[in-house]
């Protein structure tokens, strides 16, 4: 990449695998990018691409992807942007392959490179890691990429790297850092992490999303500079909005504490600066790095049995009698032999009293079934809830005849040294290039450290309290990393965060929201973004796949939360 400009500007055109298709196109055409890069991997994903690959080896790449080069590669390379994708998933050497063809179909000269070395599923028993899995990737980070781009590449594709190393890969060859480079890396990570879930940063699943029209918002874009400070906007005229709030509820999303560690570089959240330059502008700068781990994050993907779930309607008067009845007949109906390793109850009081409409005056009660034995969670469960619909409660319905029941995926993080993982840049005229892991890191546990937490001094708002939701004086983001929840809340003022701070304990949280009563709560101050970050330790059972819960990957739990009552000062609302 040429040197020469001050500014590179990054976009971002796919936030997951299934993302809005024409994203590409209104990236490409919406106004100037040097790069353009686009997230199709996840935990869930990578489940679902190990399976695809079970089908047909040639497979276990996301191919909506080619389908979008297949109509905006031209344009690609008529506007001069690159493209830099993890589309690659479990197979980038066949996608990049499958590119190079679709460039010729095309008649369009296109030099495509991708990274790989990520996918250690066949080292498994070298590496020590478990028996029974899909996939084991590491997550690599950015120099794989910098490397293809500093060697001509116009499309890289990778497949389990970091989801910020999309964005700092381009920042490594635009501007010539290297590992020693830990400020400038660190801002370039914290500005792909806003980028990395596309119109999340310009308005989408904002909390407050109604004080913008948020009907088809824009993608994000990055004018990254050389010191690693960047200002985060979107193509002119389009939907949505980018300022501190967005983009705060994106730095808060799937984020734990102070430090937020990669590959490359350990970012410090707690030095992040956001000021609003103007509409639709947020700089970031302030951004302070340090040695990275020395070992990387490796995703296991396994299967982990077999589910299924019967949904019983319960409506009008007497609701819990119903659900009891329901789980004794239920009980007696499947013989012990027949029953499931794991039988969870759900009932969800979604019926209202003097309803105006059947449904509004319906309850649903949910049956969750799990076991390694797919007979358990088939036949004999679906016939037993059926044979009680003439001898059951009133007015007994189900949602939806009883399936076969369906395999259920787990995922698992592990870490290893990184020296035992082989980053391979291959590059457009099939050289391969070594990447060499960070060359200093810290020998501390990839885990946030133990610190004392440093409450926000000054005085809280004094004067009368009322009793009111917390949405109306706090926005929430929240996700999902494998089996836990990270639940990240900021303040607009500095008087809400002290009081958020003081007020939102470990202890009140497990008031507010019972499930976690249980379970280990950790919480992190981070004041610059005026912040309280949660991580709930075991919410989500073994993670997305396994949906092991109502929301399994924990993405409204910020919502439910929003919407508990607490007594705040009339000062706040």
């Amino acid at each position: 990449m040429a040197r020469k400009r001050a500014v590179l500007r990054i976009g971002n055109a796919s936030g997951f695998y299934g993302d809005r298709f024409a994203a590409v196109r209104e990236m490409l055409t919406g106004g100037p990018l040097d790069v353009l890069t686009g997230d199709y991997l996840a935990e869930l994903t990578m489940l679902i691409l190990a399976r695809d690959r079970l089908k047909d080896p040639s497979l276990g790449y996301a191919r909506t992807f080619l389908r979008q080069m297949e109509e905006c590669l031209g344009l690609a390379r008529e506007r001069g942007v690159r493209i830099v994708v993890n589309a690659g998933g479990l197979n980038p050497a066949r996608l990049a392959e499958e590119l190079r063809q679709l460039a010729g179909r095309l008649g369009v000269e296109t030099a495509v490179a991708h990274v790989e070395g990520d996918d250690l599923l066949a080292r498994r028993a070298e590496l020590a890691l478990p028996e029974g899995l899909l996939a084991a990737n590491a997550y690599l980070g950015a120099f794989g990429i910098a490397a293809c781009l500093t060697e001509g590449a116009d499309v890289v594709v990778t497949g389990r790297v970091t989801d910020a190393a999309l964005v700092v890969g381009p920042g490594i060859a635009h501007f010539g850092w290297t590992p020693a480079d830990l400020d400038a890396l660190a801002g370039a990570v914290v500005a792909g992490h806003v980028l990395e879930c596309g119109a999340q940063a310009t308005g989408g699943n904002y909390a407050f999303f109604h004080e913008h029209d948020v009907t088809h918002p824009g993608f994000p874009v990055a004018e990254l500079h050389a010191d690693g400070s960047s200002v985060i906007t979107k193509h002119p005229g389009t939907g949505g909005a980018v300022t501190t709030g967005t983009v705060t509820a994106q730095l808060l999303y799937e984020t734990s504490g102070a430090h937020y560690p990669g590959p490359d570089v350990t970012a410090r959240l707690d030095t992040v600066r956001l000021t609003q330059e103007g509409p639709d502008r947020v700089r970031i700068d302030g951004v302070r790095g340090e040695a990275p781990p020395a070992t990387l994050k490796v995703g296991l993907n396994r299967l982990g049995g077999h589910r299924n779930e019967v949904a019983f309607v319960l409506t009008g008067l007497d609701i819990e009698a119903k659900a009891a009845l329901v789980r004794r007949q239920f009980t007696e109906a499947l013989p012990p032999e027949a029953r499931p390793a794991e039988l969870r109850w759900t009932l969800a009081r979604t019926d209202h009293p003097d309803a105006d409409t059947e449904e509004a005056a319906s309850a649903y009660l949910r049956l969750t079934a799990r076991d390694r034995d797919p007979a358990k969670v088939g036949r004999e469960l679906g016939k037993a809830a059926v044979e009680l619909a003439l001898s059951g409660y009133p007015g007994f319905h189900l949602t939806a005849p009883p399936g076969p029941g369906a395999p259920y995926g787990v995922f698992t993080a592990a870490y290893l040294d990184a020296k035992l993982v082989e980053h391979t840049a291959v590059l457009p005229d099939g050289r391969r290039l070594t990447v060499p892991p960070a060359p200093v890191t810290s020998q501390t546990a990839p885990v946030e450290p133990e610190l004392p937490e440093a409450l926000p001094e000054g005085p809280l708002p004094e004067g009368p309290t009322r009793r009111a939701p917390l949405g109306r004086v706090v926005g929430a983001r929240s996700g999902d990393k494998g089996g836990d929840a990270n639940l990240g809340l900021w303040a607009r003022t500095e008087d809400g965060y002290r009081w958020l701070a003081h007020t939102l304990t470990t202890d009140r949280l497990r008031e507010l929201l019972p499930e976690t009563a249980e379970l280990p709560v950790t919480r992190h101050l981070l004041p610059n973004l005026r912040a309280v970050n949660f991580v709930i330790t075991g919410l989500l059972g073994e993670g997305v796949a396994a949906q092991h819960r109502f929301d399994p990957q924990a993405k409204a739990l910020g919502e439910w939360l929003r919407a508990r009552h607490l007594d705040i000062p009339e000062a706040l609302l």
